[in-house]
């Protein structure tokens, strides 16, 4: 760990050696694991073309308004920006392995919406997270770190307790549809500082919109395609 990692929150500095990512080509094959530092360092992820699964919780309550999270000043890839409710990565552990139906990277996001905002398991069951599809994108945060995902967009309604972990998140809110795309114009605008997570902005800018008709007529199912991989950047 070089002269540049000092900085590092203890925190995410453990995370950052403890968890293995599981390696993926583009077509969502796995093919090993590496460590959660290694897969967000730029040099390897140009040098040797590392690709990690990775997912992102959109998580409405029963009015139909979307939970953001603000990420923790102390994140070591975009920190204090807006995003989805959730963004994290299945591990390389047998119960994060499992294909069949995206299950292992479902309980994957029951397991890091405890961790990150205090949802206990028992409001967001396994079963209740739709799958609706999968993309691959690229994405420089500074200088070092970046992320390069093949990310699972997980759906899911429930009412649910928050309650933030304060290593992982800074701030948390609901928003409607007009309430996001006010944040959208914000962020576009360059007011208040406030930035939005480059696969969040993917996903408003190619997905969202359509499928929040979905979540308010209780269709998701209809919306969903998991065969395709949506290369966007």
């Amino acid at each position: 760990m070089g002269d540049t990692d000092a900085g590092m929150d203890a925190v995410q500095r453990r995370l950052m050696f403890e968890d293995e990512c599981i390696l993926v080509d583009e077509n969502d094959r796995v093919v090993g694991h590496d460590t959660k530092y290694n897969c967000h360092l730029m040099e390897k992820i140009e040098s040797e073309n590392l690709l990690h699964r990775a997912f992102s919780v959109f998580l409405f309550n029963s009015k139909y308004e979307l939970l953001l999270q603000q990420r923790s000043a102390t994140k070591v890839t975009f920190p204090l920006v807006w995003t989805n409710t959730c963004c994290s990565h299945p591990l390389y552990r047998e119960s994060e392995l499992i294909d069949e139906n995206a299950l292992g990277t479902r309980n994957a996001a029951q397991r890091k919406l405890l961790d990150e905002l205090g949802i206990p398991a028992e409001d967001v069951p396994v079963d209740q997270f739709i799958p609706l599809g999968r993309m691959l994108y690229k994405a420089p945060s500074d200088g070092k770190w970046g992320e390069h995902e093949l990310d699972y967009l997980l759906f899911i309604v429930r009412d649910v307790n928050v309650n933030p972990n304060p290593d992982e998140v800074a701030d948390v809110k609901y928003v409607n549809r007009d309430e996001l795309k006010e944040l959208l114009r914000k962020a576009d605008a360059g007011e208040e500082g406030l930035k939005l997570s480059p696969w969040f902005r993917l996903v408003v800018d190619n997905f969202l919109f359509k499928w929040w008709d979905h979540v308010e007529k209780g269709t998701l199912l209809e919306a969903a395609d998991m065969k395709t991989i949506h290369k966007l950047a």
